[in-house]
C-alpha cells in the first residue's frame, strides 16, 4: 500500500465525514421539501464550507509570511502556524466537498 502524504490523509478524511454529514443533511432537507429541493439545499450547505475552506486556504498561503514573522516576536503569542491554518481550511474544504458530492450523488439517484 502506497502511504499518502500529510495533506491528502487530512483532506481525505474530512472528504469521508462529509459524505456522511451530506447524507444526513439530504435526509434532514428532503424531510421538510422533497428530495430534488433537499438534494439542492444540502448541495448549497456543501458549497457553503467548500468556499469558506478554499478562501480561508488561500488567505493562508496569501498571508504565511506575515504569519511566519508575528511567530518570530516573542510578545506576539501566536500559537497557529500558516502550516497548521492551511491544514484547518483543507479540513473545512474537503468537508464540503465530500457534502456536495453524497448530495449530488443522492439526489440524482432518488430524484
Amino acid at each position: 500500500m502506497v502511504p499518502f502524504p500529510r495533506s491528502a490523509r487530512v483532506a481525505g478524511g474530512a472528504f469521508l465525514v462529509g459524505l456522511l454529514a451530506g447524507v444526513a443533511a439530504l435526509v434532514v432537507a428532503a424531510a421538510f421539501s422533497g428530495v430534488a429541493d433537499g438534494a439542492d439545499t444540502a448541495i448549497l450547505f456543501g458549497a457553503l464550507f467548500f468556499g469558506v475552506g478554499f478562501l480561508g486556504w488561500s488567505g493562508a498561503v496569501f498571508a504565511a509570511r506575515g504569519v511566519g514573522s508575528g511567530r518570530r516576536r516573542p510578545d506576539a503569542g501566536l500559537a497557529r502556524t500558516g502550516a497548521n491554518f492551511r491544514r484547518a481550511m483543507a479540513r473545512v474544504g474537503g468537508f464540503g466537498a465530500g457534502v456536495m458530492a453524497a448530495a449530488a450523488t443522492l439526489g440524482v439517484l432518488l430524484a
